[in-house]
C-alpha cells in the first residue's frame, strides 16, 4: 500500500488570516504532514512572487511536508453573471506558481450550486463548455507536469466529471485528475463509497472531511463535521485510494455550515438524471446513521459564523483521528 500523508487544507484556517508559510508552521507544529492551499485570501495573494514562493518550497523541503496548490478553474463563465470567462489565464497563473513550489496538482474549483437555481444555464452546456475550455489547456499542464484536479464539488457530479474528461479525451494519471471530496458527494446526491468507486482512477488529491445527512420539511440538508463524528466510512475510502499506485495526500478540509437539498422539488431532482433508486435509498439510509450518531456522539451542525472561534482545535482533532484510521488501515 502506498504511503498516505495526513494533511491540511488551508481553508479551514483561512479566518485567522494566516500567509502560507505560517499555515506549513502551524501544520507542522500540530502534526501534519503537508498542507494543499486551495486558495489564498486576496491580501496574501496580492504578495505571492517567485521569490515568496521559493521560500515556501525551501520550508516545506526541510520539515518534509508535501505542497498542493490551488486557485485552478474548470467552468468558463462568471458563476453570478454566466458572462463568458478566461480561465487560461487564471490556470496558467496557478499552474506556474505551483511550478515554482515544486508541487504537481493544482485543484480546480469554479464555485457551483448552478442547478440549485432553474433560471441558470442547464448543465449540459456548462459542461461542453468547460470541456472546450479544458481541452486547450492540455500543452498548459502538460509542459509544467501539472495535474488540474477538479474538486468533487457542487458543480459536477462523478458522472458528469467522468463524462467531462471522456469529452476531453483525458485518461488517469494524465493533465486531468480529481481532487476528492469525500463529503460534498453527500451534497451531491451520491453515495460516497459508490462515487468514489466511480471516480477512483483519477484521484490525485483530497479533501478529507467528514459529515452527516439530515431530513427536515425542505428536503435533506448535508453538513461536515468533525472526522470520525459522521457517517463518511473513511476505512473503506482509504482502503480504496491506498490501492492506487500513485501516492494521494490526505488533506482535511474542515469547515462549518449546512447545505439544504430541496430533494423534493421536480425541478431540481431532474437535474441529477444519473441517480437510481438504488443509490438514493442507501443515502436515505444515511440520514438514520446520521440520528444515531446525533444520539451516541453528539453530533450537531457547526454554525458558520462560529467556525473562526472553533478551527483550530478541531483541525487539531481531525488529524488525530484520521491518523488514527490510516494507522489501523496499515495494520489490518
Amino acid at each position: 500500500m502506498e504511503a498516505l500523508k495526513v494533511g491540511i487544507d488551508n481553508y479551514g484556517l483561512l479566518t485567522l488570516g494566516m500567509s502560507p508559510l505560517e499555515t506549513l508552521k502551524w501544520a507542522e507544529k500540530n502534526g501534519a504532514e503537508g498542507v494543499q492551499f486551495s486558495g489564498l485570501t486576496s491580501e496574501h495573494n496580492q504578495k505571492i512572487d517567485d521569490s515568496y514562493l521559493k521560500r515556501v518550497s525551501d520550508y516545506a523541503l526541510k520539515k518534509g511536508l508535501y505542497i498542493e496548490w490551488g486557485g485552478g478553474q474548470h467552468i468558463p463563465y462568471d458563476m453570478k453573471s454566466w458572462e463568458k470567462k478566461d480561465i487560461y489565464s487564471v490556470n496558467k497563473k496557478a499552474v506556474q506558481e505551483a511550478s515554482v513550489l515544486g508541487a504537481k496538482v493544482v485543484r480546480s474549483c469554479s464555485g457551483g450550486l448552478m442547478r440549485w437555481d432553474p433560471k441558470n444555464p442547464d448543465t449540459e452546456k456548462i459542461l461542453h463548455s468547460a470541456a472546450d475550455a479544458l481541452r486547450s489547456q492540455k500543452n498548459l499542464c502538460e509542459d509544467f507536469g501539472i495535474t488540474l484536479a477538479l474538486e468533487t464539488h457542487f458543480e459536477f457530479t462523478t458522472f458528469e466529471l467522468i463524462q467531462l474528461f471522456d469529452m476531453c479525451d483525458a485518461e488517469p494519471g494524465g493533465y486531468l485528475g480529481i481532487c476528492l471530496d469525500t463529503m460534498n458527494l453527500l451534497t451531491m446526491l451520491e453515495e460516497p463509497i459508490r462515487a468514489v468507486e466511480r471516480i477512483l482512477p483519477w484521484v490525485v488529491s483530497t479533501h478529507i472531511k467528514d459529515g452527516g445527512i439530515l431530513l427536515n420539511p425542505d428536503g435533506l440538508v448535508s453538513f461536515p463535521c468533525e472526522i470520525n463524528k459522521g457517517v463518511i466510512d473513511f476505512k473503506k475510502i482509504l482502503s480504496l485510494i491506498s490501492s492506487l499506485s500513485k501516492e494521494v495526500n490526505l488533506s482535511i478540509e474542515d469547515h462549518g455550515g449546512s447545505f439544504l437539498i430541496p430533494v423534493f422539488d421536480k425541478i431540481f431532482m431532474k437535474g441529477f438524471p444519473d441517480l437510481t433508486l438504488e443509490e438514493f435509498i442507501e443515502i436515505v439510509n444515511l440520514v438514520e446513521k446520521t440520528r444515531d450518531q446525533i444520539d451516541s456522539e453528539g453530533l450537531k451542525i457547526t454554525q458558520r459564523e462560529k467556525w473562526p472561534q472553533l478551527c483550530e482545535e478541531r483541525i487539531k482533532k481531525d488529524i488525530k483521528a484520521l491518523k488514527i484510521i490510516r494507522d489501523d488501515l496499515k495494520e489490518s
